[in-house]
């Protein structure tokens, strides 16, 4: 067939890499389809691979792989399961009595347990930090009080001035018998200098980076990653939110402050923040289990503050944060408060936004006017006429970049944590939030969002279509590729 006068030619060799090429790039699709992902993050992928063919097929094969359905993390979730589910108990099974709860609340409630075995806490005490100035004094005090453990997760520990405050409150809480133990992301810990990490490790801080990967640099984009933000004190005191342990959180960046929010909680909450971090220090260590009941000390808060822990990942059988993002909209009878520094909803999610503003809810977003990532920032810009349309009220933070996650909803529900309202959030990153059914917390947190959009631009029909003509051009290419960012 490719001899050409009894001789294999140069164009017998070309057909041949061409044809082995074309099979490998079908291949390679088919992969994609048969991941059963969401059909926008599909197109995506299939967009790159045939765009850029190889390039694509290396990237994919690398970091694009649906790992929900593999084994490593179907062991984890395994362990995750079994740890709550001794540590719960009855809670798993019905809910607790003596509380008068709306049949909206009751209902999320029911939803959370069953998706994610979030088990409803009653006695808290929750202490909202609203920014880096606020938060991180707080925290560190309260690790230089921990007699028995530390236990500390971030999605980002950095080298700077705030891991230089960090890190002689923590060698000291070993020198004086504390156990440390921290999870950093690898991903999102590459600006932890390798010296800082030795440093950890020669003061006796038993020290982990979470999936480590070779190139952290070229693997922001795709990976799967741990981007939980928890310390817990001695079982009493927990911290959770949106702030990383890095220097912009309280110095601000060029275009202005860096804003978020982090809480503190005392109470039966704090076991639920452990059994989170128990079970990734399982996954980090391969198998090292600290389900000893001393990291789970009873709590004496007696205050009446109802929380649940939720969190969702590759792990996880459902994505059960995007899950509660859904049903809190769908609860919401007058308002509906959403900050995030990203906004790419999935359709189902953008059903859910548009619905509850043609119902007649107040539906407002916050998001950045400048983001940390041109392509994701136009990614979300691409969304913002299909709101607007609905009657969902969008404002552009400018006072510098708003990192803040929650969401707010009728003066009776919170959320405070690490997920952003886009897909990764939803679907590929392991995060962790805190659901707050409390009127007094959830007004706090109300006023902090108001308080944030005297800092921001409401955006109107007649201003966003004055906007420059390479955002338009460049939104709907961004939206395509948003998913994978």
């Amino acid at each position: 067939m490719f001899l050409n006068n009894g001789t294999f030619g140069f164009t017998d060799v070309w057909t041949i890499i061409s044809f082995t090429y074309t099979v490998f790039v079908v291949l390679t699709v088919l992969a994609v389809v048969a991941d059963r992902r969401e059909p926008i993050k599909t197109l995506a992928w299939i967009m790159v691979i045939t765009m850029f063919p190889v390039g694509g097929m290396i990237l994919f094969f690398m970091f694009g792989r649906n790992h929900r359905k593999e084994r490593t993390f179907m062991q984890k979730e395994l362990f995750d399961h079994e740890l709550i589910v001794k540590l719960c108990g009855d809670q798993l099974r019905a809910l607790p009595q003596g509380v008068d709860f709306e049949d909206s609340d009751r209902s999320l409630i029911t939803l959370m347990l069953n998706n994610s075995r979030s088990a409803l806490t009653l006695h808290n005490q929750v202490d909202i930090l609203n920014n880096g100035e606020e938060c991180f004094p707080r925290l560190f005090e309260d690790m230089a009080r921990a007699e028995k453990f530390l236990h500390i997760e971030f999605f980002g520990i950095e080298s700077g001035k705030l891991f230089e405050q960090m890190f002689p409150i923590l060698a000291e809480r070993v020198a004086q018998g504390v156990e440390v133990r921290v999870i950093y992301d690898s991903v999102g810990g590459r600006a932890l200098r390798n010296r800082d990490i030795k440093r950890m490790k020669d003061a006796g801080i038993d020290t982990r980076s979470f999936m480590p990967v070779l190139f952290t640099r070229f693997s922001t984009l795709a990976n799967y990653r741990n981007h939980r933000k928890i310390v817990i004190i001695d079982g009493e005191v927990g911290y959770t939110g949106g702030m990383n342990i890095a220097d912009r959180y309280v110095d601000g960046v060029r275009g202005g402050i860096w804003r978020d929010v982090h809480i503190r909680i005392r109470g039966e909450a704090v076991a639920m923040m452990q059994t989170v971090f128990v079970a990734d220090w399982a996954f980090v260590t391969e198998g090292m289990t600290l389900d000893d009941m001393r990291y789970f000390p009873p709590s004496d808060v007696e205050e009446l503050c109802p929380v649940q822990i939720a969190t969702s990942g590759p792990d996880s059988k459902y994505a059960a944060i995007k899950h509660s993002y859904f049903a809190a909209l769908g609860k919401a009878k007058r308002y509906a408060y959403i900050s995030t520094p990203y906004l790419l909803p999935d359709d189902a999610m953008l059903t859910a936004l548009r619905v509850a503003a043609l119902s007649g809810v107040d539906v407002r977003i916050l998001i950045p006017v400048r983001g940390d990532n041109l392509v994701v920032a136009w990614a979300g810009y691409s969304y913002v006429d299909a709101l607007l349309d609905a009657g969902v009220k969008v404002y552009l933070y400018r006072k510098g970049f708003n990192h803040s996650k929650f969401i707010v909803i009728d003066d009776e529900l919170c959320t405070v944590g690490s997920a952003n309202l886009d897909y990764r959030s939803f679907n590929d990153d392991f995060e962790v939030q805190a659901l707050i059914y409390d009127n007094a917390t959830t007004c706090q947190m109300r006023d902090i969002f108001l308080a944030d959009l005297e800092d921001a631009e409401e955006v109107t029909h007649e201003k966003w279509q004055s906007r420059s003509r390479m955002s338009k051009i460049m939104e709907p290419v961004a939206r395509l590729l948003g998913p994978l960012f």
